[in-house]
């Protein structure tokens, strides 16, 4: 982590109106320091009542006397130089409410300040003794010439600069420039303090918010980034994608464009169970550009590819709803909101994923995938009438293995029971995992038993009847390998569970359903 930098005479390029940079200014953090005394406080975003004009020449610091000046004349930027921020929850405290975490931006708090590389000055409110620092992106970094993208000896992941910061001056190095984040995330944010960060140097490139913008807001922010990428974000969504793209593709839709993704997300919140359980996070889910890979998912939130194609895909209000662009953001949304052993054991990962995809496809007006590919007769040809008898697990095609988790769905929602996978989900949450690594097939029969409780059904059948109770040896490989050991007493507990509640036999073949 970079270290403050205590030396005595330091080079600043400082701009203190949106887009312009102001000649460099040899200054001394003394001289910083003894200009604090004109403010009201060290954050500098008001001057002591009896400072005028004739004071200026009072200062030491140009950087200073020009802020003094600028408040003196009521055109200085305070919205974006000096904002507050509020802490979120930390992934460790998603994991305890939702049992979630990583994928949700760790991006949250946006400046909208684009920094140089060099030398900055940061002013810091009380932080309550909370440990924050700024964060530098590098959105755009792209592989070494002649390096084929996808092998990039660096990796896919988003490469940043932390700096930490504390109440006060801050005297900071940025060593590629880039925008700038507060990170400030904390286990329990409703107690946390409001934290005023003030950029005395920088550039305003600014962000779009959806909750206070309309699209005149959005094409001036395009007209007058600073920064090769703009900020946007809607209620659940968050996106960093190039100026250029969005040029082409947005101009004039980024509410649309907005709306589009928290719709989408809505979605994946009801099937989730977190909009009727009142368990809607604060965090977004971040939507970035890379240029390593087509799209995936990673810590970091969903990354797409910065090419003409990718980007039309999900830049443009109308296609990222529809067909392919739709599946694609909602499957790789949908990998952030798995649950983790729970229904996402060995095997399940490009499984449950798509659970998310074709509930939310279908709420945007599309066709089913797993009807348009014909997986539901694949399937029942390839596990129902296998033989030997076949787990769904050992499908190959992981379409094939989502089709009876799907057909719950169905089932469900055509006998009156709509919201049955939110409150799987939510029964899910409220329960311990059963198993992870190898012993996370044991995650299988906490889903089956909790299936046949939410639904008041005897499901027995139907999961006989896609090898959910084959007995033996299963191995598969899932970004790991995996081996599972089915044992009789793993299923005789179960259909012994299922039993004694004395559910009704569904009154039709689940097995048949399809949309």
């Amino acid at each position: 982590m970079p270290r403050f930098l205590l030396i005595a005479a330091l080079s600043f390029g400082t701009s203190l109106a949106a887009g312009s940079l102001a000649p460099a200014a040899t200054l001394e953090k003394a001289d910083l320091k003894s200009d604090l005394a004109f403010f009201k406080d060290s954050t500098c975003v008001a001057l002591n009542p009896e400072v005028t004009v004739k004071d200026l020449n009072r200062f030491k610091s140009t950087l200073l006397q020009n802020v003094a000046r600028q408040l003196l004349a009521g055109t200085y930027d305070i919205q974006h130089r000096a904002a507050s921020y509020e802490a979120y929850p930390s992934p460790s405290a998603l994991q305890r409410m939702i049992k979630l975490g990583d994928g949700f931006s760790r991006y949250e708090n946006i400046t909208g300040i684009y920094l140089e590389a060099g030398r900055h000055v940061v002013l810091v409110g009380d932080t309550d003794g909370r440990k924050i620092s700024l964060l530098v992106p590098e959105w755009m970094r792209k592989p070494p010439p002649g390096i084929e993208p996808s092998k990039d000896p660096a990796g896919w992941g988003l490469k940043r600069q932390e700096i930490g910061i504390e109440s006060g001056l801050n005297i900071i190095e940025v060593k590629k420039s880039g925008l700038v984040y507060l990170n400030y995330y904390e286990e329990n944010p409703e107690e946390a303090p409001v934290i005023l960060v003030h950029f005395l140097t920088g550039k305003v490139n600014g962000y779009f918010d959806s909750s206070r913008h309309d699209n005149k807001d959005w094409n001036r922010l395009l007209d007058n980034a600073a920064a090769p990428i703009l900020d946007a974000r809607g209620k659940h969504i968050q996106v960093a994608y190039p100026v250029e793209w969005f040029n082409i593709h947005t101009r004039g839709k980024g509410v649309e464009l907005m709306q589009n993704y928290d719709t989408m997300l809505l979605h994946h919140y009801t099937i989730l169970g977190l909009v009727k359980y009142d368990k809607i996070p604060p965090n977004r889910i971040l939507a970035r550009v890379n240029y390593n890979y087509y799209m995936f998912r990673d810590r970091d939130g969903v990354a797409y590819f910065g090419n003409k194609g990718t980007m039309r895909m999900v830049a443009n209000p109308e296609v990222v709803i529809k067909g392919d662009p739709c599946w694609g953001f909602c499957h790789e949304a949908g990998h952030v909101l798995q649950l983790r052993p729970q229904i996402t054991w060995g095997g399940m990962t490009e499984v449950s994923c798509n659970i998310f995809s074709m509930y939310t496809r279908g709420k945007m007006g599309n066709k089913s995938r797993l009807a348009s590919q014909d997986n539901y007769t694949k399937a029942r040809k390839s596990i129902i009438q296998s033989k030997p008898k076949i787990s769904y697990l050992q499908d190959q095609d992981v379409f094939n293995r989502l089709v009876p988790f799907w057909q719950l769905h169905l089932f469900f929602t055509k006998h009156g029971h709509p919201d049955f996978y939110a409150d799987v989900m939510e029964e899910m949450r409220k329960q311990p995992d059963a198993g992870r690594g190898n012993d996370s097939i044991r995650n299988q029969f906490q889903f089956i038993r909790i299936c046949c409780d939410v639904g008041k059904v005897d499901l027995t059948d139907f999961f006989e009847q896609w090898g959910f109770f084959r007995v033996g040896e299963i191995k598969l490989k899932d970004y790991r390998n995996y081996r599972f050991v089915v044992t009789p007493e793993m299923v005789d507990e179960t259909r012994a569970y299922i039993a004694r509640k004395n559910y009704r036999k569904p009154v039709e073949d689940l097995s048949l359903l399809s949309d």
